[in-house]
């Protein structure tokens, strides 16, 4: 195979001249430009195979079909046009809304003539579009992640199934009196898989890439007055072997249907550069207008644009004539400066208004409008050395190395399916901005047309990627392997790149093109590469780039997928020859995206770290409903019987279907943030600020600080500071040095950063960044106060009880636990659940992929039916003392020691032994040695040495009235040891109810860490206060632990796979045990009738580099070969 880019280029260009017919009579839309086409259309009437009907044919992608161009509507008129809408314009008719349908579960099911307008719809359903079917009650919804649906397993493109379901959609339309002698459109916005069009029983052509809009010119089919069109739509097509993305597979319409016309002589296409000059200060502008005519003389035509600004002014125009041929095209070209340009980014999104107008004459023929923003791409070099001594190589947009904070984005809607509204969008668009989102990478496949238009108003760059995965192929090279390197799947792979860049090719926020995702590499995406590359020259030079490429040529960044912070390290470290952006990393499955801060630490220190898009942005649940009226969320698995499945693994987003943000977006806000605060001298109370920012003032903004004792602001003020992009300035808060220890207090200065103006998407008073430092003021600590009425100690069989006219504390030792703990006739302790050992957590989706569940199942069993070797109970002055010895299943001791004071208080000190502990290590009785060093008990340690535990702590009940709780630890927010860095410290007031986060299969969730005391409240009287001896951690919930352990949850199937024949007849439950998890839902998770508290030395960290094998960072777990030492207080109060 050749290896020149060049003659690469040469065999792309000839293949294309050679696949592609160009027919001006008869398709106006086609075009040869400088040597290279600009795109291209299948004309021909049917398949280049005619024994084989279109949807099994490689070759036929597109029969009819107008070639890609860009978005635009036709207005008659400047006012309409500069509304942007296309609803405005009188040449636009939406056929949205209710249409009939027809279903069969097989093709061959379909009567030959459903789509004659002769054939009674009256007895057909009903259906919305656009909207899936498997939404609306037809067919089944299958979610795989890399194999086919119909065949995950040993796939043999093009193969497909004969029980292939087909939906026909219907519906009458009238075309306006006003459109009369204009070319008349059909606009399918999306459509999956192989998509038949039909009017009046006329076929008008064919279409297979699902997610680029299918437009056909339709004069030559139309009636006058009433027209019946009919959509025949297969669920697979050949295509479907190029759409092999991690989504629901769903079939039907799924973005906008829309009829719209244009003038004889119009615009055909208009191509745009909006780039900077070498200072990056003035407006470099070139527009080329395509105009058509599709009549039978020439044309004198006179082509006009102008730019607006956002105040309305035309900052430059011009018009010129020129003459068009019968059924030709010919381009009118402009060129400008535009002196001191407003300039587009993310952080300033400044568009101004291109109006395009054509004009016969004095009469204007057609005005069509589109939004610009002038930014410039390219590649450089740094100052900056790497460790080897050479430059870093950085992608610069305006002239900066931006960082790219990224989300990936998946089409979804839990009603609809895949059609998302534009209200979603807008919705989604200010969530990301709000929490310091500057990016998105549409994962796998072009958006909406809307979505574009949307990302130039909000300002994020588009990571644009083509409708290309064959996962299920996998990346073989060899021929019957990945068919990115088989020539006979060339056509699909360069008309879906074309499709992609044609259309997309003029929205200021794409910023880098994609040439797919995890398709394999080779011979069609060295094609498709070299195609953009050639095209990019005279436009705006934007990065091309391909995950599966990864080293290779074809890709002019490296954008790996899920790498951690060590990598991150040494490649930052090192150096690369190109920039570096994961296209994928922080799998956000579940409760996750821990250490996603140290990943950022490491992206903000190095130059070529150039950020990288979270895997991924929306859970794709579909809401449902059970038999009892709780709604929920559904995903693989739930629908069918043995359909293929991998279960809950397309719920990946930080946000949850219903849009509501994932607890770990505060860690994600945290880390993305554009202004960060450093110590300079903490005691003295001054601060370095640091601006993040590539093109904005800090003076834009408000920096707020607070002075805080115990959570209780003490001082507080205001400040602005003018401070450039990339620079940093001191900032000094005078009161610090005005502090003096005082007794149990801790000092703490909080920033927050807040905007002043309203932004797109973030409203004026919107905290933007925020940081919070402890201040290094020691205080002293104030003794408990104790005393009460005599405490008295007695043993009755298993029980032993410590009481007073004041109390009651009862550890029965049969079963291992604190049973009552009644203070002032008050019973703290819902039906005898008191205090015991807990090392167990709700496996989390990062804790299935580890197989956590089953290494460490120890440690659950570790939980329960509780092995104590010795408890004792005796007095100690003033105070009852018991002490408890637990022997773990893994070998080794919990030793807790209650103190119970005369005032009713009761300190807890526990001891974890570590699994290496020796005889001489600890004191222990005779029982107790003879017990843990039984020749059993080696091998149980020797195993569970090689483990961590999931947490070490305790759980109780309280009464479910005892729900009201008040903290002083991190919040407001869930979040665990790898996940708080942007929840700060304070005093926090919640429920039990408020403290639970339903991620949509349920699991560990409501974490608090740095606690230093919390409390329960019944009733604004009644309180039990937990006060740590040092750091504690808790949960508070009306669930058990037990309620998010899918291995409890016994009348709920396992997420069966059912990816091979084999797999559906062998449902092995014992295999599954501890490994596979359940079909659980939040419907599932009821309140119980108390408030369980799990009080922690430390949970682990919830992990995230990825959810398959990766496990959190070392520093955020608990070695089982370790001592830990830890305690807390119960203060009635």
């Amino acid at each position: 195979m050749p290896t020149e880019p060049c003659l690469y280029l040469i065999m792309a260009h000839n293949y294309i001249k050679q696949t592609y017919k160009f027919n001006m009579k008869h398709s106006a839309s086609t075009l040869m430009l400088s040597g290279l086409i600009s795109f291209a259309s299948m004309t021909s009437a049917m398949s280049e195979n005619e024994k084989l009907p279109y949807w099994k044919d490689i070759q036929t992608v597109a029969v009819n079909k107008e070639a890609p161009r860009s978005d635009f509507m036709s207005y008659p008129d400047k006012a309409s046009a500069l509304t942007l809408r296309y609803e405005n314009s009188p040449y636009y008719s939406s056929l949205n809304g209710t249409w009939k349908f027809y279903f069969v579960d097989g093709y061959k099911d379909l009567p030959e003539n459903i789509t004659d307008p002769s054939v009674s719809a009256s007895s057909w359903k009903d259906i919305k579009v656009p909207g899936n079917w498997e939404r609306q009650g037809f067919g089944t919804a299958i979610y795989t992640n890399h194999g086919y649906e119909f065949k995950p397993r040993n796939p043999m493109p093009p193969t497909l199934p004969e029980e292939n379901p087909v939906g026909v959609y219907r519906r009458d339309i009238e075309i306006p009196s006003s459109w009369n002698n204009r070319d008349i459109y059909l606009y399918v916005g999306g459509a999956k898989s192989g998509l038949y069009v039909y009017l009046n029983g006329k076929e008008v052509g064919y279409s297979e890439d699902s997610k680029n809009p299918a437009v056909f010119r339709i004069n030559p089919y139309i009636n006058e007055g009433k027209n019946v069109l009919a959509l025949k739509i297969f669920r697979w097509s050949t295509g479907s072997y190029l759409e092999c993305q991690d989504f629901w597979r769903i079939s039907g319409i799924e973005r906008d249907v829309f009829l719209w016309s244009q003038p004889k002589t119009a615009i055909q296409d208009f191509h745009v550069v909006s780039t900077l000059d070498d200072k990056y200060e003035n407006g470099i502008f070139r527009l080329g207008v395509d105009l058509k005519n599709s009549m039978t003389e020439s044309q004198q035509l006179t082509a006009c644009y102008e730019l607006i600004d956002k105040d309305g002014k035309t900052v430059v125009s011009e018009e010129k004539d020129i003459w068009v041929s019968p059924y030709g095209v010919q381009r009118a070209s402009f060129d400008a400066v535009i002196p001191t340009v407003e300039k587009w980014s993310a952080e300033t999104p400044s568009l101004y208004k291109l109006i395009m107008t054509v004009k016969n004459g004095d009469r204007v023929v057609e005005v069509v409008p589109f939004r610009v923003g002038f930014r410039r791409m390219e590649m450089a070099q740094t100052e900056e050395k790497d460790a080897n001594g050479r430059p870093y190589n950085v992608f610069l947009f305006n002239g900066k190395p931006v960082k790219f904070k990224g989300v990936n984005i998946h089409e979804h809607d839990p009603k609809t399916g895949h059609y998302v509204s534009e209200e979603t969008m807008r919705k989604d668009f200010e969530i990301m901005k709000k929490n310091n989102i500057n990016a998105v990478r549409l994962c796998h496949y072009p958006q909406d047309r809307k979505f574009y238009s949307l990302c130039d108003e909000y300002g994020l760059y588009v990571y644009d990627e083509a409708n290309i995965e064959s996962h299920g192929m996998y990346y073989n090279l060899r021929k019957g392997g990945t068919l990115g390197n088989n020539p006979e799947w060339l056509k699909p792979h360069m008309d879906r790149t074309m499709n992609m860049y044609e259309r997309n090719k003029n929205y200021a926020s794409l910023t880098f093109w994609s040439l797919g995702n995890e398709a394999g590499n080779g011979y069609n995406f060295y094609q498709t590469y070299l195609y953009i590359k050639n095209k990019e020259k005279d436009m705006m030079n934007r990065p091309v780039n391909y995950e599966r490429a990864l080293w290779e040529w074809n890709t002019d960044m490296y954008v790996p997928q899920y790498p951690d912070a060590n990598w991150l390290e040494k490649i930052g470290k090192e150096g690369s020859d190109r920039p570096v952006v994961p296209s994928e990393y922080a799998h956000a499955m579940g409760n996750s995206t821990g250490s996603f801060n140290n990943q950022w630490k490491t992206i903000y220190k190095y130059p070529n770290l150039q950020g990288g898009f979270i895997w991924d942005w929306v859970d794709q649940g579909f809401l449902e409903v059970d038999e009892n009226g709780r709604e929920y969320y559904a995903y693989g698995g739930d629908y069918g019987v043995n359909a293929p499945s991998d279960g809950n693994f397309l719920c990946n987003g930080i946000v949850s279907p219903d849009r509501n943000p994932h607890p770990a977006m505060t860690e994600v806000k945290y880390s993305h943030q554009n202004v960060a605060f450093e110590p300079v001298d903490l005691a003295a109370g001054k601060f370095a600020v640091k601006n993040r920012f590539y093109f904005t003032n800090l003076k834009k903004y408000m920096i707020v600080y607070t002075v805080s004792a115990n959570g209780k602001t003490i001082d507080n003020n205001k400040i602005s500071l003018d401070i450039e992009p990339q620079q940093s300035a001191e900032l000094n808060v005078p009161a610090v040095l005005r502090l003096k220890p005082k007794a149990d207090t801790e000092y703490f200065v909080n920033f927050s950063v807040v905007s002043v103006y309203d932004e797109p998407g973030v409203p004026a008073g919107h905290v933007i960044a925020q940081e919070q430092f402890r201040l290094p003021i020691e205080s002293p600590v104030s003794a408990l106060k104790t005393n009460g009425p005599e405490l008295k100690c007695s043993t009755s069989g298993d029980l032993l009880s410590v009481t007073s006219s004041r109390l009651s504390f009862v550890f029965d030792k049969s079963k291992g636990i604190v049973t009552s703990y009644k203070v002032n006739g008050t019973e703290y302790f819902a039906e005898g659940f008191g205090v015991q050992p807990n090392f167990w957590r709700g496996p989390n989706d990062n804790d299935y992929g580890s197989q956590q569940p089953k290494r460490e199942q120890i440690w659950k069993q570790c939980s329960k039916d509780f092995n104590v070797t010795e408890a004792t109970l005796k007095k100690d002055g003033e105070n009852a003392v018991l002490s408890v010895c637990y022997l773990l299943p893994a070998g080794n001791l919990y030793v807790m020691n209650y103190t119970v004071y005369p005032s009713g208080a009761v300190n807890v000190r526990a001891h974890f032994t570590s699994t290496e502990l020796t005889e001489n290590s600890t004191e222990m009785s005779e029982e107790t040695r003879t017990a843990t060093f039984s020749p059993g008990r080696e091998a149980a340690r020797a195993e569970a040495s090689k483990l961590n535990v999931p947490r070490i702590g305790v759980r109780f009940r309280l009464p479910a009235e005892m729900n009201k709780v008040e903290y002083f630890g991190r919040g407001p927010g869930e979040n665990y040891c790898d996940r708080n860095a942007g929840s700060p410290v304070g005093v926090y007031k919640t429920t039990a109810e408020d403290m639970y986060f339903p991620y949509v299969r349920p699991q560990e969730n409501g974490h608090r860490t740095d606690t230093r005391w919390l409390k329960f409240t019944v009733n604004g009287n009644k309180c039990l206060l937990i006060k740590a001896d040092s750091l504690i951690e808790f949960n508070a919930l009306r669930n058990s632990v037990e309620d998010f352990d899918d291995e409890e949850q016994v009348a709920l199937p396992r997420q069966w796979g059912n990816l091979t024949p084999e797999q559906v007849a062998n449902h092995n439950e014992e295999e599954a045990k501890n490994v596979l998890r359940r079909q659980h839902h939040i419907n599932h998770v009821e309140h119980r009738n108390f408030v369980e508290v799990c009080v922690d030395y430390r949970q682990q960290g919830v992990g995230g580099f990825d959810s398959w094998g990766a496990r959190p960072e070392p520093q955020y777990t608990l070695p089982a070969n370790k001592d830990y030492l830890w305690g807390f207080t119960f203060i009635p109060l």
